[in-house]
């Protein structure tokens, strides 16, 4: 980390939640008002004409916001890999986006429906693999059972897939679940 217009914030819950992406001005206005705790830091500062701070990279909100979109989770490719921890549910490897597919647990030419109780992520090869079977006929039996999430992290997605790009100061807190 270079550069001071570059510089964001990874911003944790209370529990240690990754929350969202923030500037470093939103990190700094979040310090000054007492609201974060700073616990990991750039090694850029930005300077006024009487002080000079260390930029924050990780903070932690010192008290419990509960995650936005309560409500119904919105069906959509990225929401799946996020369920499932973008992770295979037939092989139970983890890889990133750009490398899974969404499989349809019913095929679709079988009158499956694309909804959260029938699709999962899965990566090319079993998805290719299972064809248009069922786990069952294709004797590929699932991790888990496809259920609609009660909730989604506002900003896991943008998080998780910045993670080529994320300084290291934020990789432990951006391990995944199942790692």
């Amino acid at each position: 980390m270079h550069h001071l217009t570059s510089a964001r914030s990874l911003l944790l819950n209370s529990s240690y939640e990754p929350m969202r992406i923030v500037s470093w001005q939103k990190a700094l206005i979040l310090w000054f008002q007492d609201k974060v705790e700073i616990l990991e830091y750039h090694s850029v500062f930005a300077r006024s004409s009487k002080n000079n701070f260390q930029l924050p990279s990780v903070l932690r909100l010192k008290t419990y916001v509960r995650p936005r979109g309560s409500g119904a989770v919105r069906f959509c490719r990225e929401n799946v890999y996020i369920r499932d921890n973008y992770t295979c549910q037939y092989c139970g490897y983890q890889i990133s986006p750009k490398h899974l597919t969404l499989d349809h647990v019913v095929p679709a030419s079988k009158n499956g429906k694309k909804n959260w109780t029938n699709v999962v992520s899965a990566c090319r090869q079993c998805n290719q693999r299972k064809a248009n079977r069922t786990p069952a006929t294709a004797n590929m039996p699932l991790l888990s059972d496809p259920k609609m999430p009660s909730w989604l992290p506002t900003r896991e997605l943008e998080i998780q897939m910045e993670m080529e790009k994320a300084p290291p100061s934020w990789l432990e807190y951006l391990r995944f679940k199942a790692g």
